[in-house]
């Protein structure tokens, strides 16, 4: 009887590609940094070429003022307590608001999104006041608070909430409804699901909707202090072009950006830190 011998070939496993860097995790390295100072410089270099030789095209930079006299006046408000004060008052606001709406906005849209008879109740009036412009509130923030302190910071709270709401709803209903039942069949409670999957879970979703929420929030905080302001960024920027000061007009426009600018950087630098455990291509860029 002869034996039949089956040869069996094992063969060596694939090797395994490390995985494509996200490019959140990319490290701006010093060229970066120097192609970034070198956009930059050359876009103060065009502005200054324009208005120096007072061109006009279909836009009229003869009477634009130019990045030396820009600079000028920025030196001299930076003597100033005023600059600061009106800075600090922004600041004081756009923090204030922009808190208000995020516990709201965050709060109200796990409700919504876990709540069927909750979504039945409030739905259709958050619809409907969701398109009208936060800065068309300004009559009746004058009218329902006592000070326009409260107002501005009511008007900026209001601009922030709905992207935030609406952000933190459809990342939870975009989470998985099997880690929920997986939980809830091993005998975990609502609070549990809640603290170990619906919160870390909406994280991501939630950072976006905060930094939209900011950016909104200072468009409207500064057209609220436009109007009905009496200290603030905004408010001093409103006062120079009404005294026809186009230098401090600018300077307020590039203290406005640098400023919303950073507040945004923050709330990106904590949503990445917050969503380390993360895979790194879903990470937020």
């Amino acid at each position: 009887m002869t034996a039949v011998q089956e040869r069996v070939v094992v063969e060596d496993p694939p090797p395994v590609e490390d995985p494509p860097r996200s490019r959140s995790r990319r490290r701006v390295t010093p060229t970066r940094w120097l192609v970034r100072l070198a956009a930059l410089a050359a876009a103060v270099m065009l502005w200054h070429l324009l208005t120096e030789n007072d061109v006009v095209m279909w836009l009229r930079f003869n009477r634009l003022p130019g990045p030396v006299e820009v600079a000028e006046a920025l030196a001299a408000q930076l003597g100033t307590s005023r600059y600061y004060l009106d800075l600090g008052q922004s600041l004081v606001r756009i923090i204030s608001g922009f808190a208000i709406a995020s516990v709201a906005g965050v709060g109200l849209g796990i409700l919504l999104a876990r709540s069927r008879w909750l979504t039945d109740l409030l739905q259709p009036l958050l619809e409907v006041a969701r398109p009208i412009p936060a800065i068309a509130l300004v009559p009746v923030a004058i009218l329902l608070f006592p000070t326009n302190e409260q107002g501005i910071v009511f008007i900026t709270a209001t601009a922030a909430f709905f992207p935030i709401l609406v952000s933190t709803r459809h990342a939870v209903r975009a989470l998985p409804t099997v880690w929920e039942d997986a939980l809830l069949t091993m005998g975990a409670s609502r609070r549990q699901v809640l603290s170990t999957v619906v919160l870390p879970g909406i994280v991501p979703g939630v950072f976006g909707g905060l930094s939209v929420g900011m950016g909104v929030a200072w468009i409207c905080v500064i057209s609220a202090e436009m109007i009905s302001g009496d200290l603030g960024l905004g408010y001093r920027t409103w006062q120079a072009y009404t005294i026809v000061d186009y230098p401090a007009v600018i300077v307020g426009m590039l203290s406005i950006g640098v400023v919303g600018q950073l507040t945004s950087s923050c709330i990106e630098q904590l949503g990445r830190r917050l969503t380390r455990w993360l895979a790194s291509e879903q990470r937020s860029q």
